[in-house]
């Protein structure tokens, strides 16, 4: 009998944590929305004590998102389970997860307690949350690197308080394959009443194992698979969702496994959160990087032209890649163009399609043809940003190898022009002195990356710019044949969403 395994989505929680990968209200929503269409089973909202801008988040995709179980995360204290449980009111379906550490070197020295202690805790934590909701989840924080006969007897004691999901997360990425695969296999054997709930894998990505040994725990006999889109999260990340669906999905045969996630919505996830987040997919990456399905190799190609199988194990439609060969350019029309909008996975409102079509005519006068990624670029550019306090309408550099940089700038705020120049280190460097001139403040610069969304010399230039504004970061992408005009676009839309949404305005 195939074993169905749930997916637990841990991107707006844990992913966010990864540096500079934060999100606000609006953009969780719109990723929820999205999990959802993929058919993932858990959404792990956020963390409610954390902040306000937490629960609030939380709060708001329990009352619009609706299949998925909305959990919110809480340590083994009464005020954080009444914070997850206050924020998970409004959902359909509800998730308590509370943690403690169980390793040794958690134990001594964050928490300062006994192990006697720790267990105590646990009970009673779940015990308390399970007075608010009947699906609790119960994490052995640093179980990787934990007595494995001390969790067994925690992890006994928490069945016995009403915990219906145990989590072992590798928390810092340490164990081996074989490792985490015997650890799982040990607490199935040993833990008392473990056949009673679901048994769930959380995996680190520090030593690159994380895919690896939540597929082991998965052969071991855990039914749940904690994971981000794209991998992303603290230090070098999470399980990637996109690799152990697919792993699953291509080795039925081995893992017996199965999911329940649309794996046509993966390229259409992948490529939204890494829109909205601004963390882009390296080209080599599996499953979802750009790479991923390119043959160069005359060999590998000669094998696809007879077989496709002779090089490929997956088909790249079933992870959303389109494989319609019609051809956009100038001479398309907006039927064209919306139904290649549809097949690239997007959902725009008339609005939404009115702008980005605008904005695909203006490429297709300038490019022969214009490829998917371009029109996602273009989507991602005009459809998902923060409403447009500052809009640019002008800009032009005068700069040169003999002559000093100059910027002028012209935006639109509240329906007057405003306009101004300033010269700068380099051409980018004066458009953001400009810009903070007509912005009326010296905006704080943490990151800015650019590249190229195809190839050649008529490619469109992707600039991403991360802001600080007090101790929160905003992001911002711009897109453009000319790089400069995306720098400007890239800042004006992080400046936008610090004004919309920064604690201090």
């Amino acid at each position: 009998m195939i074993k169905s395994i749930k997916i637990f989505d841990t991107t707006l929680r844990d992913g966010e944590q990864s540096p500079g990968c934060s999100m606000n209200k609006e953009e969780k929503l719109e990723v929820a929305y999205q999990l959802e269409n993929l058919g993932v089973d858990i959404i792990e909202a956020g963390f409610a004590i954390s902040s306000r801008g937490d629960f609030d988040s939380i709060d708001t995709i329990a009352r619009h998102i609706k299949t998925p179980v909305i959990c919110s995360l809480a340590r083994a204290r009464k005020e954080d389970i009444d914070a997850a449980a206050a924020s998970l009111e409004q959902a359909e379906n509800k998730r308590i997860h509370t943690f403690i550490a169980t390793s040794d070197i958690h134990i001594e020295h964050k928490l300062r307690t006994t192990p006697d202690k720790v267990i105590q805790m646990a009970v009673e934590s779940v015990k308390y949350a399970k007075s608010f909701v009947q699906d609790i989840q119960f994490s052995a924080e640093d179980a990787g690197r934990s007595n494995w006969d001390f969790l067994v007897k925690i992890l006994s004691e928490v069945i016995k308080a009403g915990a219906t999901t145990l989590n072992i997360p590798d928390t810092v990425g340490y164990m081996t394959t074989m490792e985490y695969g015997n650890l799982i296999k040990y607490l199935k054997e040993k833990v008392s009443g473990i056949d009673t709930v679901d048994l769930a894998v959380h995996c680190h990505n520090d030593l690159g194992l994380g895919t690896a040994n939540s597929l082991a725990g998965i052969y071991n006999g855990a039914t749940q698979i904690e994971c981000t889109v794209n991998g992303i999260g603290e230090r070098a990340g999470n399980t990637a969702l996109e690799e152990v669906v697919m792993a699953i999905e291509t080795r039925k045969d081995f893992l017996n496994s199965k999911t329940k996630i649309n794996t046509r919505e993966i390229m259409r996830t992948s490529r939204l959160v890494s829109n909205i987040t601004g963390s882009f997919v390296q080209p080599n990456k599996s499953i979802v990087g750009a790479n991923a399905f390119a043959h160069e190799s005359g060999i590998h190609q000669d094998g696809i032209l007879k077989q496709k199988q002779t090089y490929e194990i997956i088909d790249p439609e079933a992870v959303g890649l389109s494989q319609n060969n019609m051809v956009i350019g100038k001479h398309s029309g907006r039927h064209a163009f919306s139904d290649k909008v549809k097949e690239l996975g997007f959902d725009l409102t008339v609005e939404e399609l009115n702008k980005a079509f605008k904005r695909f005519k203006q490429l297709a006068d300038k490019k022969k043809e214009v490829s998917d990624r371009d029109i996602e670029s273009i989507i991602a550019d005009e459809v998902y940003h923060a409403p447009e306090i500052y809009s640019l309408e002008y800009v032009q550099i005068v700069a040169g190898n003999t002559t000093r940089p100059t910027a002028c700038v012209q935006l639109i705020s509240e329906e007057k022009l405003i306009e101004a120049a300033e010269m700068g280190a380099g051409p980018v460097d004066a458009i953001y002195k400009t810009i903070d001139k007509l912005v009326g403040q010296e905006i704080d610069l943490v990151d800015f990356s650019i590249h190229s969304v195809t190839g050649g010399t008529d490619a469109l230039g992707e600039v991403t710019v991360r802001i600080r504004d007090e101790d929160k970061l905003f992001i911002g992408r711009g897109s453009s044949m000319d790089v400069l005009v995306a720098s400007a676009k890239a800042y004006l839309a992080a400046i936008n969403k610090m004004l919309s949404f920064g604690s201090s305005r």
